[in-house]
């Protein structure tokens, strides 16, 4: 009887660390599991700030480009100012804007090549992301808000606008200017 009692005594301590090894086992394994995790996590985060970086080094080299394009642009306008000009120049000087045309078209097409180009406003909506307005004239000929003159063109880069146009904008006129109109045309029949 001594023996089975220390049979079951032996087998009693056997199961205890089988259960410790299997509880232990189950710790390592979630501990193995949440540092998985972790990794994982930084390896995301260090991607995500790798992708944050090239986006901005790309953005910030893009902003240079477009803000030294922008400085040309003035420039440019001044040049095709004067080109137009040499038609009522003579034969001789007629002669040289040609060459000076053809310098024209190349910064043009560079201008192009970086996706930078000119928008047309006459004949357009007022857009305030568009255009900026210099004067305002009151007149029926055209719609209210439509633009009816461009003094400088607007440039456009992609979707981002690098210079909006300068432009003339219609507005109706008011009704009290119109009977004050009215009135002083009546007084002057009167009279």
């Amino acid at each position: 009887m001594e023996e089975k009692s220390k049979q079951r005594e032996e087998g009693e301590e056997k199961e205890e660390p089988v259960i410790e090894e299997i509880d232990e086992t189950e710790t390592l394994k979630q501990q193995v599991k949440e540092e998985q995790e972790k990794y994982l996590r930084s390896l995301a985060d260090m991607e995500n700030s790798r992708k944050r970086m090239q986006k901005e080094k790309h953005d910030t080299t893009r902003f240079a480009v477009e803000n030294v394009i922008t400085e040309f642009l003035a420039p440019l306008d001044n040049f095709e100012n004067a080109l137009s000009f040499s038609q009522k120049a003579s034969e001789e000087t007629q002669n040289w804007a040609k060459g000076f045309e053809m310098i024209l078209t190349q910064f043009k097409d560079i201008l192009a090549s970086h996706k930078v180009i000119p928008f047309s406003s006459e004949g357009q909506t007022f857009d305030p992301h568009l255009h900026e307005v210099l004067e305002l004239e009151e007149t029926e000929k055209h719609d209210d808000g439509t633009v009816i003159q461009e003094f400088l063109k607007g440039y456009k880069c992609g979707e981002r606008i690098l210079r909006p146009a300068r432009v003339k904008v219609a507005k109706t006129p008011s009704k009290d200017e119109e009977e004050k109109e009215s009135e002083e045309q009546n007084n002057q029949g009167e009279n």
